[in-house]
């Protein structure tokens, strides 16, 4: 009789039943568990060294990437500079250009008169002198006693004047005298500067009632500037008794610490009358 199963053949079946049996348990999930158990030390080696790796690439190439990102942030502070000088200088140009371009307006507005506009390029505003220096003179057309303005109101007159560059003396000086005249009262007075710039009317007479807020105006009376030119508001009053007139602090319209730019009234020549009075 044949021997159906040798010794051969009857491993080889049992090595293809423990196959099946061990493919048929990991498909059922039963082996899952020795298979996570078996590879974690695996796993757990590998995140070790990517770690390492990670660590040594990291050392080796974070100097280099230090520096370029402090270099790029220099870089980027110096544009961050350059983009803020640019803004401030469009700022002023802008700024000119409103100032420029309200000077014109009041110029078109006023057609009695002739213009030239100038730029201040120094002032003196001190206990003693109170004036400005601006970049047009006799080479430019310029006079002693030519009222300057701006699209606000006056702001003096000519004092002194060379080739290209002329000195203002501003209405808050001690030494300023204008004749004006009170919109609402209708009455003249003088406007005088002082040592401190502040400015005041005088000469208003005891009867006449001024108020806070009454317009000043210049009366043309004199001969040094021209008639109705805005220059202020009174801001308050001063009574005395017994006394044959009374003043009144004024708060001038131009605001003279930031004058940038002026109109020089050129059709207008002052008038010296001093020796016509008695």
């Amino acid at each position: 009789m044949i021997k159906l199963f040798t010794r051969g053949n009857i491993k080889s079946l049992v090595i293809i039943l423990v196959v099946v049996g061990l493919i048929a348990m990991a498909m059922g999930g039963f082996l899952t568990p020795l298979f996570n158990l078996s590879l974690s030390p695996l796993i757990s080696s590998q995140s070790w060294l990517s770690m390492r790796y990670l660590a040594f690439r990291e050392f080796f190439t974070a100097p280099k990437d230090v520096a370029s990102l402090r270099e790029r942030n220099t870089q980027l502070e110096v544009d961050i500079s350059q983009l803020q000088s640019q803004i401030i200088e469009l700022e002023e140009r802008l700024s000119e250009a409103q100032i420029l371009y309200a000077l014109l307006d009041f110029a078109r507005t006023n057609p009695q008169h002739e213009y030239i506009a100038a730029t201040v390029i120094g002032r003196e505003i001190s206990p003693f002198l109170q004036y400005i220096i601006i970049d047009k003179g006799s080479n430019q057309g310029l006079k002693h006693g030519m009222p300057v303005v701006t699209q606000q109101g006056l702001v003096g007159r000519v004092d002194a004047v060379v080739a290209n560059a002329a000195r203002v003396q501003l209405i808050t000086d001690a030494n300023s005298v204008v004749n004006i005249h009170l919109q609402s009262a209708k009455v003249e007075a003088q406007l005088v500067g002082s040592l401190t710039g502040e400015v005041a009317l005088e000469m208003i007479p005891q009867d006449i009632t001024v108020e806070p807020g009454d317009v000043v105006l210049t009366s043309g009376l004199g001969g040094n500037y021209p008639p109705n030119m805005f220059v202020g508001q009174v801001i308050s009053i001063r009574k005395r008794e017994n006394a044959l007139f009374q003043t009144a602090n004024v708060q001038p319209i131009v605001d003279f610490s930031s004058l940038s730019a002026v109109l020089v009234i050129t059709n207008f020549e002052a008038v010296d009358i001093t020796p016509l009075i008695p």
